[in-house]
């Protein structure tokens, strides 16, 4: 009797295992899968400005790559599968040929880092109508204005946003006399143009504006020459550099011919995340980061890292990889991304901007969170950074 009953139990749980393996079968293969490319292009590296500084090869990369485990840690329980596949074209090679070639029709999201050039080239590509782009690298205000596509997202926050930050921090410190310091590169135009604007956004004087256009090497020349440089017949609160390329901006502190704050592309700087940042979670996110990298996270690390996990959030939510739906979604009030900046994060309807905080740090502390206590907004206080939908000029349909 006793071998009969335990007969019919092994009997029973073969059974009953059978099923479970029928079950985790069907499961397996009703899984939604999401496939997400990420596109760059190797750089050159360029001259350092400073021996301390270090080129970082493939910034963005690592962000995509801890994104997607956190992801598929989310898809267990959600019945969906996400892929990563990297795509990184060569100095010589083509990106255009490539994303044609290797990306078209098979991926409907796209994480793009590449400079601006670039992006509405391939935005207004045939194949990239039905796909979603997102932008991890471009602080251009014109791809969030008048040369928007409404095909790409835009991650990382623009010169605007960079340089409202500023000006209402040093409201806050009633500094509100600039000298303004001007590189020479185009880029350096386009920043000095945002500061500008912030400026008169946020009843800033600029009491004098100078084109630093020395070639010779900065750091050998700096305390002789920037004393001379930065002597003004008016006094100011607060020096502004716009340098994005480093050439000279480390060089202002400590040299200037009376003691003032140096804010912009150096000194007291706006920017999306800084080591220094450790509220909200950061800490987390820093040490997985590094322990995944070996090194800080950069900006295009975490821009990259929102990318990937803005993707995750809405198909979890939509319960759906379709592009129009996933767009759509993510355009809403209903979106919400954690980005360990306190408020949650959300796209601008109006020009596919990341709303988000910006933090203002000095190269060992963080020194403040913008938007700054007492700026009020009838929306969301995030939108008193950057371009606000009444100032746009981006034309799209959602």
């Amino acid at each position: 009797m006793q071998s009969i009953n335990l007969a019919f139990r092994i009997i029973v749980n073969i059974l009953l295992i059978i099923q479970l393996l029928n079950v985790g079968l069907v499961y397996a293969k009703t899984k939604q899968t999401i496939n997400i490319a990420y596109l760059t292009q190797e750089q050159n590296i360029p001259p350092p400005s400073s021996n301390l500084d270090v080129f970082i090869k493939n910034k963005g990369v690592s962000g995509a790559e801890l994104a997607i485990n956190d992801n598929n840690t989310t898809g267990e329980f959600t019945g969906q599968h996400f892929n990563l596949k990297k795509f990184i074209v060569p100095l010589d090679g083509n990106v255009v040929d490539t994303f044609n070639k290797e990306l078209a029709k098979k991926f409907p999201f796209v994480v793009v880092n590449l400079p601006a050039d670039q992006i509405n080239l391939l935005a207004d590509l045939p194949a990239a109508k039905q796909m979603l782009l997102f932008d991890v690298a471009t602080v251009d205000d014109a791809l969030r204005n008048e040369q928007c596509r409404n095909n790409v997202l835009h991650i990382m926050p623009s010169r605007a946003m960079r340089a409202d930050a500023l000006a209402q921090y040093m409201m806050k410190k009633r500094w509100s006399k600039w000298f303004l310091v001007i590189g020479t590169t185009p880029e350096d135009q386009l920043f000095a143009e945002a500061l500008r604007r912030a400026a008169k956004r946020f009843g800033m004087d600029i009491v004098a504006e100078k084109t630093w256009e020395h070639t010779y090497d900065a750091r050998r020349t700096a305390q002789s020459e920037v004393a001379v440089f930065t002597q003004l017949d008016d006094d100011y609160d607060v020096l502004v550099v716009a340098d994005e390329q480093g050439q000279f901006g480390e060089y202002l502190d400590y040299q200037t011919w009376i003691p003032r704050p140096v804010i912009g592309t150096q000194g007291l700087i706006a920017t999306a995340w800084h080591r220094t940042h450790e509220q909200w979670g950061a800490v987390q996110i820093q040490n997985r980061f590094k322990e995944k990298a070996g090194r800080w996270m950069e900006e295009q690390d975490y821009a990259a890292y929102l990318a990937v996990r803005a993707i995750g959030e809405a198909t979890t939510r939509t319960k759906s990889n379709d592009t129009n739906q996933v767009k759509n979604y993510m355009l809403s009030d209903a979106f919400a991304l954690q980005g360990y900046k306190g408020n949650p994060l959300s796209f601008r309807s109006w020009d596919g901007q990341l709303r988000q905080p910006v933090l203002l740090a000095a190269s060992r502390s963080l020194v403040a969170v913008a938007p700054i206590e007492g700026f009020l907004h009838p929306k969301t206080e995030l939108d008193t950074l950057g371009y606000d939908q009444p100032e746009t000029q981006c034309k799209w349909d959602k």
